[in-house]
């Protein structure tokens, strides 16, 4: 598709929208939601969409701050410490006029801790959830749970009536290709409701008149028109000619571009996520290489040497024109665990890279495929294609295959890839969110996106006290020394913290939101 003939795609999806109505955002990105089932995939851009039609029991405001959303207070029982009790907001009513009860808590928590949920992580420390009345729910943890509420702000409700009446009550089996009720229809109690949904090419989502905090927030936007536009060139050309009024993933070849236009403004800020690759060390033997009845990435050496070879100074100005920052670990620096010191552990060592590959018995090099995604991160595909070039120059022969993010993500959490592109944000700002699904073993509701083959059972236990150790010291001393094992072995390869880059029409009124989700009930428009 050619830069004109997508525009025109563009305005022929926007057709129907008045342009001229201020209360409409007309909004793109690069890719769409997966799925809208609340607790199928734990991925930025599909809780993004989610947020505007579903709630979470606690909210992140645009500075990162917690705010209360279906919860007005929480906080550890006197009596017990193993307790969180949440008060709930009353008169609060689902989209479809049902009232919102502990009921539909209870039976929220207990689906997104069964099988398919891509959310379990968060809340496998909860061994109990109780209604006590129909505003108060008790979740019993197992031990003291400091954190627990930061892991709950993507962590949606769902109507149980509604839910048991579309048979929708099972999680969404996405890598399975299942599609169900929960996967294109909402009823949420969210300042937006669903009108349609087409995936891939546009949902659009009206103002709820209902909304508990209609008085509450700026609600100024009565009409969301999402459409992912993969082509970077065709989503800037919307945004110029005006049939898109807030985009992100904004291109960073444009950047100057849009922000000297008249009538649109460029907002800048550090995003809360890495950019990294994974490798396969568990197996014994990987099918994406050349080398039979070995596995070169189970080598610590060659993990090393692959990280040296990648000059992420070049990715910065090359490929990302200045909008990224070079990482040394998978952490940013909003998180608790993060320290500047281990975040500048990465060089450039193209010698060094050789001498340990030969070290290794790889000196002749090798070849593996990398697979990456082309509609996720800010210029995957084209980081991938630099990192082609970089490890070309220590022998190391990478076929690149990119694909969508809808057919890439599944290949790590079914185990499929041995070298890939990933990036992980922190919703929760603490080290343990990336432990649980990045470093600890794959076991039936912990490690999913953990498809390195990591598994150490010293450090799964050293993870499974973070959840209640409630001693600080200790805990952050906890933390130091799981980073310390990850950065040894070379558990990834961290390429950059991400900068964001949000487009908007002048009167679109919107901070740049460190997690990269905007909430459109805080937008104003004038």
């Amino acid at each position: 598709m050619n830069k004109f003939t997508g525009l025109m795609a563009v305005a022929a999806l926007l057709s129907t929208t008045a342009l001229a109505n201020a209360e409409t955002l007309r909004w793109a990105r690069a890719g769409d939601a997966l799925t809208l089932d609340p607790h199928s995939q734990n991925e930025g851009p599909t809780h993004t969409i989610r947020h505007q039609m579903y709630e979470p029991l606690i909210i992140r405001d645009t500075t990162g701050a917690f705010e209360p959303a279906l919860a007005t207070e929480w906080g550890p029982s006197a009596d017990d410490p193993n307790v969180w009790v949440f008060k709930l907001r009353e008169g609060v009513k689902f989209h479809d006029g049902a009232d919102f009860t502990a009921e539909d808590v209870v039976f929220s928590y207990q689906r997104a801790q069964s099988e398919n949920s891509d959310m379990r992580e968060l809340i496998n420390s909860i061994v109990e959830i109780r209604a006590v009345d129909d505003f108060t729910v008790e979740m019993v943890t197992d031990g003291p749970n400091p954190i627990l509420p930061s892991n709950l702000t993507n962590l949606y409700i769902m109507d149980k009536g509604w839910t048991e009446a579309n048979n929708t009550t099972a999680v969404q089996d996405f890598e399975g290709g299942e599609i169900t009720y929960a996967t294109t229809n909402v009823n949420g109690t969210g300042p937006y409701r669903l009108q349609s949904r087409e995936p891939d090419v546009r949902t659009v989502m009206v103002r709820n008149e209902d909304y508990w905090g209609r008085d509450m927030f700026p609600l100024e936007v009565s009409e969301i028109v999402y459409t992912p536009i993969q082509n970077a060139a065709t989503r800037v050309a919307a945004l110029l000619s005006g049939e898109v009024n807030f985009l992100q993933d904004m291109p960073v070849q444009d950047l100057q571009r849009v922000g000297d236009a008249d009538g649109l403004t460029v907002k800048k800020a550090p995003q809360n996520r890495v950019i990294f690759f994974g490798m396969n060390q568990g197996a014994d033997d990987i099918a994406a290489d050349n080398i039979d009845g070995s596995n070169p990435l189970a080598d610590a050496r060659v993990r090393q040497a692959m990280s040296k070879a990648i000059n992420r100074d070049a990715i910065q100005q090359v490929v990302m024109r200045g909008q990224s920052e070079p990482a040394g670990m998978i952490a940013p620096p909003f998180v608790n665990g993060w320290t500047a010191e281990m975040d500048a552990e990465s060089s450039t060592d193209i010698e060094g890279a050789k001498a340990l590959l030969a070290e290794a018995g790889y000196g002749d090099g090798f070849s593996i495929r990398l697979d990456c995604p082309n509609d996720r991160y800010i210029n995957d595909e084209a980081i991938c294609q630099a990192a082609v070039g970089m490890l070309g120059q220590i022998g190391v022969t990478v076929n690149l295959d990119a694909k969508p993010k809808a057919q890439h993500f599944p290949l790590i959490t079914n185990g499929e890839t041995d070298f890939y592109m990933l990036g992980w944000g922190v919703p929760t700002y603490d080290s343990e969110y990336i432990f649980n699904f990045l470093v600890h073993g794959r076991e039936e509701s912990i490690g999913t996106w953990n498809g390195t083959g990591f598994d150490n059972d010293d450090i799964d236990a050293k993870i499974a006290t973070l959840a209640s150790n409630t001693d600080l010291d200790s805990r952050n001393a906890t933390i130091a020394e799981i980073w310390r094992v990850v950065q040894d072995e070379a558990l990834y390869i961290p390429i950059h913290h991400q900068v964001l880059n949000w487009g908007m029409a002048d009167g679109v009124g919107i901070e740049v939101d460190p997690e990269d989700q905007p909430k459109v009930k805080y937008f104003t428009m004038n």
